[in-house]
């Protein structure tokens, strides 16, 4: 009978299983939870590249624009002054025709420039839930 009191008994193997099986469910549960806020945080950054990728384009297009306005203007000017008013008034017509392309170019300029400062902070809605995240635990902590 000494040894059965030495060797764990049926009766204190139920008590060591229950709490030991209530961490593991506890550990589980942490981490379902931090899987699924793994997932809901790679969800918010993929949805925040993608508006990245469509404000880049956005720039993309008016630098475009402004340097191919800026081009046609310059193109223009040399062509008017060669072909058209080439014994009477070329100055003015060429100042004008000029003048035309580039406030087209200083408007699409200014909207690039507009474009760029306003943007948003890349990724600021998922930094900015990742910080809601790190509060929660240190409350908790």
């Amino acid at each position: 009978m000494s040894d059965e009191a030495e060797t764990p008994s049926g009766g204190d193997a139920p008590a060591e299983h229950g709490p030991i099986s209530s961490l593991f469910r506890s550990i589980t549960k942490v981490l379902a939870t931090l899987v699924a806020i793994a997932h809901t945080r790679i969800e918010l950054l993929t949805t925040e590249l993608q508006e990245e990728m469509h404000r880049v384009a956005q720039i993309m297009m008016w630098s475009l624009v402004a340097l191919l306005s800026a081009g046609i203007g310059l193109f223009l000017a040399a062509l008017v002054v060669i072909f058209l008013f080439w014994d009477t008034h070329r100055l003015a017509a060429s100042i004008a025709v000029t003048s035309v392309f580039f406030v087209i170019a200083l408007v699409a300029a200014l909207t690039l420039r507009a474009k760029v400062r306003n943007r948003p902070r890349m990724l600021e809605g998922t930094l900015a839930e990742l910080a809601k995240d790190r509060q929660q635990l240190q409350r908790r902590l």
